[in-house]
């Protein structure tokens, strides 16, 4: 099977495809940050590709998941040795919080690192600040780092949400940033560099082809599952808002083969959750009632009632004001049951999930005293002008 060329290049593409650059690195020690996504446009991985290019590949460094993305959501990965091409892998993502940032031996010998991950384009995903964070890490040792470029997969146009207010950074918020940021991870890697501590002497590899208003599925690049429960572009465009579930004990359907398009718990009414959103007339996104049970996580193995979300204008659909009214018509419910959840949260026990996903605990606030969940994303505009005021000097991508 021949696959189609892509509209789009990315940077790893470039990269293979300039002699001038690919010279540059040869003879170079070279430490690479990869996970799944890390592909050529015919589904080669980087490191095979980059090692077949003539590259010195000497280690490997895995973000959340793993390499291989194997591993669930804030599940420890202690892998050292990448399963397919032997390589040494240290692992960004222990038991610790201080295990997200590479430490001085784990760069020993290196003269670069090339990082080159899929982001999702909300700023839950952890895969860029774990780039961030090697950034910092190697700015501190004197070394290099290229960052490899990739779309935006929702989009580098559309903004939404607000952002994490001081005291409420997390591993899901490490940087005052939008929820839905429509950066690219090179973008992102910039404004670090720009605009926080996380600094070092950077060169992105910048896409050739893309256009702001793109989505993943006009780019003609094959999509790969960048962590286990983001099987599909659907499930990528529902995440912004629909990540906020975890925050709840409402199951995001993790444990099922449509995580975040479904929600639901044991004591939801759903056809009132229905009628409720509903009334609310949003943009973009229709209802269907089900029952699910999950495999694992929240309410294994129990029936779940509550609703699939169908996209029908992706353009017009705002997931972040969808999900501050599933959860605001759930609470309206009044019933036994509904929760926020109080277990620890990547590495933070002391503050609950939805604050930290949320950044601003005035966010929950509003969503229990009962605020139009409309009237709540609306608000978020103001919040976030001095982040778009930052974003416009670091886009690199000009329709």
């Amino acid at each position: 099977m021949t696959l189609s060329a892509p509209v789009v290049q990315t940077g790893l593409d470039r990269l293979l495809a300039e002699p001038e650059r690919l010279n540059a690195l040869k003879g170079q020690r070279l430490g690479l940050l990869v996970n799944p996504t890390s592909i050529t446009a015919s589904l080669d991985h980087a490191i095979e590709a980059l090692r077949k290019a003539g590259l010195n590949i000497v280690r490997l460094f895995g973000p959340e998941h793993g390499v291989r993305a194997e591993a669930q959501d804030m599940e420890v990965v202690e892998e050292t040795v990448d399963p397919l091409s032997g390589l040494p892998c240290i692992s960004l993502y222990g038991h610790t919080f201080e295990s997200l940032k590479p430490r001085p031996e784990h760069l020993e010998g290196l003269d670069r690192v090339i990082c080159d991950i899929q982001d999702i384009g909300a700023r839950y995903y952890t895969y860029v600040y774990t780039i961030g964070l090697m950034m910092q890490a190697c700015g501190e040792a004197s070394i290099p780092v290229t960052v490899l470029d990739r779309p935006n997969p929702i989009n580098g146009v559309d903004i939404e949400g607000n952002i994490v207010l001081e005291g409420y950074d997390s591993f899901v918020g490490m940087q005052p940033i939008a929820t839905r940021h429509a950066m690219t991870a090179g973008e992102l890697a910039h404004y670090f560099n720009r605009f926080t501590d996380w600094r070092c002497e950077l060169e992105v590899v910048e896409l050739r082809g893309w256009k702001r208003t793109m989505w993943f599925d006009q780019t003609g690049l094959p999509w790969v599952m960048p962590s286990p429960n983001m099987p599909t572009l659907d499930t990528a465009t529902v995440y912004p808002g629909q990540c906020l579930i975890e925050g709840t004990n409402l199951s995001e359907a993790r444990g099922t083969t449509r995580p975040f398009e479904l929600v639901g718990a044991p004591y939801v009414d759903a056809p009132a959750l229905k009628a409720y959103l509903e009334s609310l007339k949003l943009e973009g996104v229709a209802y269907r009632l089900v029952a699910f049970r999950p495999m694992f996580q929240k309410h294994a193995g129990q029936t779940c009632r509550g609703l699939q979300l169908h996209i029908t204008d992706r353009r017009q659909m705002r997931s972040l004001t969808l999900s501050y009214a599933i959860i605001a018509g759930v609470i309206a419910q009044e019933a036994d049951g509904f929760a926020w959840r109080e277990q620890a949260y990547e590495f933070v026990n002391d503050r609950l999930a939805i604050d930290l996903l949320l950044g601003d605990p005035e966010q929950r606030r509003a969503l229990e005293d009962g605020v139009d969940p409309r009237e709540l994303a609306r608000a978020n505009r103001s919040a976030r002008a001095e982040f778009e005021s930052r974003r416009n000097e670091c886009l690199l991508y000009h329709d």
